[in-house]
């Protein structure tokens, strides 16, 4: 995808936007590319709106077995994300729904609403063992349609109601709007908060997240961002440095050379510096660290902040023991 404008129709504008062109996905048989029909029309300009779709979501939780992360389930009340980093190393998934990993990603967004219902099914199962659900890993679920769709409100007031542990990463101020189901969560052990940069001011504890930390462009904020987060009062920190899987790398090169000309060569550098000379390693253990040179110092930088500043101790676990489903009209009443 070199040309800015190859997947682009005519009268198209991508303001506002992170990816700079549509390319079609992996697993798409046919490949785009915007040309002059040769009618001689003028094209009116038109911005790339925002698409919602809804979809009925047949499952709610999602499990893994990655060592690299610290939670083994999640929920996912959207796909696609209007946010659109153009570093999001969620962007290729939008490729299975044969949606492009680049505008669609961020303008083509699906809805699961109904996944509060689909979720209560789950937790009440039998067979199910309680341990933290983990949500915005994959697209942020604050992202602005949840102010319309509220998706993420139903899966909040189920894991309240059935006093479930619970690990929110949001970008998004929507989180503030439920406060009233997650300040008692926080009360009871069973919430923490990640967030960018900022933290909340709610009895919530928030855990900054320095990610992703683009090496010759964001590396220098390093110790700044640690102090600020601090001084705001967050109770710990951690970092991931850019990733680019997939259709994610030629997007993040496009947006570089548009962005930052002056400073691309430098920077795709050092990424392949930390990743063994590829745009990406997708290596359980280096993938979110990198290896070589750079990464050791990044590391050695965030460890000598982070302990300086006291970011460096770990979140308490949450707690599994309140977990209790809510019980249902009919249902026999418990002896004690």
């Amino acid at each position: 995808m070199g040309n800015r404008d190859e997947t682009l129709l005519p009268g198209q504008r991508a303001r506002a936007r992170g990816a700079l062109g549509n390319a079609a996905g992996r697993y798409e048989r046919a490949a785009r590319e915007a040309f002059d029909d040769g009618w001689e029309i003028e094209e009116t300009d038109r911005l790339i709106r925002t698409e919602v779709r809804a979809e009925r979501p047949r499952s709610a939780l999602t499990f893994n077995r990655s060592p690299d992360l610290p939670f083994d389930r999640s929920v996912n009340p959207y796909r696609g994300c209007e946010h659109g980093c153009i570093y999001c190393f969620a962007r290729p998934t939008h490729a299975y729904l044969n949606l492009s990993p680049g505008l669609d990603f961020e303008t083509r967004l699906i809805a699961r609403p109904g996944i509060g219902a689909v979720l209560v099914e789950e937790l009440r199962a039998k067979s199910y063992r309680v341990a933290t659900v983990a949500i915005g890993t994959n697209t942020d679920p604050y992202q602005p349609c949840e102010a319309e769709w509220r998706v993420m409100r139903e899966v909040v007031q189920v894991l309240h109601d059935f006093r479930h542990p619970l690990a929110i990463t949001t970008k998004g101020t929507g989180i503030l709007r439920d406060l009233d189901l997650l300040a008692p969560l926080a009360a009871a052990g069973l919430l923490r908060v990640g967030v960018s940069v900022t933290t909340l001011d709610a009895g919530v504890p928030v855990r900054a997240m320095i990610a992703p930390v683009v090496p010759g462009l964001t590396d220098h904020e390093l110790e700044p961002i640690l102090a600020a987060v601090a001084e705001a009062g967050a109770a710990a920190a951690s970092y991931i440095a850019l990733r680019l899987p997939l259709e994610v790398a030629p997007l993040f090169r496009d947006w570089l050379a548009e962005h930052f000309p002056d400073r691309a060569t430098k920077v795709m550098g050092r990424v392949r510096e930390m990743h063994g000379g590829q745009d990406y390693d997708p290596q359980w253990g280096r993938r979110m660290r990198g290896q070589g040179l750079w990464a050791d110092l990044l590391a050695r930088r965030f460890a000598a902040a982070a302990g300086r500043l006291g970011l460096d101790r770990p979140m308490p676990p949450l707690r599994t023991d309140l977990f209790a489903p809510p019980p249902r009209p009919g249902d026999q009443l418990a002896l004690f």
